[in-house]
């Protein structure tokens, strides 16, 4: 038995995302690349349909969490007050507090077209675990990472939900910003809706994941031209839509011989 340190477990508190003045959600995150977080939160959720929207962020320590304040532009107004919702954000959930079931599935664009090289998806994935402090640190955190098509991680960030790890990459990847056709985007959780929605919506072509989605997330994927693998462990995978897309240009294996096709 060992003695847990303090030290050694990650944080989680409320973190409230405050829309020019009006609270529209709280969510449980750890409290680092907050205002990564809120622009990423911002394009993904559709409440902005570009950087250049988000006008200002201030994050706010309070007693019981942190604010998040975010000017936005005032055409974005109308769909905030129309998506008002108070959001209590269980680790993990990312409907709690929805107001009705039409909010559930966004209205999607179409993912741009992709390959990725199999090859450089196994080794994305497998440099990532190093590239998660929190993680290795605390065991607690699940990572979301943009690589480049050559399997090389450039940004990653991490929170307690998968969810939020996936919206602070995305306000990362653009800021910095990427060119979300030249890589794929990387998740350690698996692939549910909310992470397929999300990845569309910032633009990326490719979804790869460690565990594997949903039906939901496969249907939502293939009906928007996303690029959907899971199960990448080692050097296996799955591929649940497009198989065609994944190019194997360094073995002679045939492809249908290194992954499984999702029917």
């Amino acid at each position: 038995m060992q003695l847990a340190s303090r030290a050694h477990l990650a944080d989680e508190m409320p973190v409230a995302l405050v829309f020019n003045g009006i609270s529209h959600a709280v969510m449980m995150a750890t409290p680092l690349n907050l205002e990564d977080f809120a622009l990423g939160f911002a394009l993904s959720e559709g409440l902005i349909d570009q950087a250049s929207q988000l006008y200002g962020v201030e994050v706010i320590e309070q007693p019981l969490g942190v604010e998040v304040h975010l000017e936005v532009a005032a055409q974005c107004e109308a769909r905030l007050k129309e998506r008002k919702r108070s959001m209590a954000g269980r680790t993990g959930c990312g409907l709690c507090g929805t107001d009705s079931l039409a909010q559930v599935k966004l209205s999607l664009p179409q993912a741009p077209e992709v390959h990725v090289d199999v090859q450089a998806m196994q080794r994305a994935h497998a440099g990532l675990r190093a590239l998660q402090p929190l993680k290795l640190q605390t065991g607690a955190t699940h990572a979301a990472a943009w690589s480049d098509a050559n399997g090389v991680i450039q940004i990653v960030r991490e929170d307690v939900g998968r969810h939020n790890a996936l919206d602070k990459l995305i306000g990362a990847m653009t800021k910095a910003p990427v060119d979300a056709t030249q890589g794929f985007v990387c998740i350690t959780s698996r692939a549910s809706f909310e992470m397929v929605q999300k990845t569309i919506q910032s633009g990326a072509g490719a979804l790869t994941a460690v565990s594997a989605p949903t039906r939901l997330a496969v249907d939502i994927a293939q009906s928007h031209n996303l690029l959907l693998a899971g199960q990448v462990r080692g050097d296996s995978f799955t591929a649940y839509t497009y198989p065609e897309r994944f190019l194997n240009t360094i073995s002679s294996v045939p492809m249908e011989r290194q992954a499984h096709a999702y029917p």
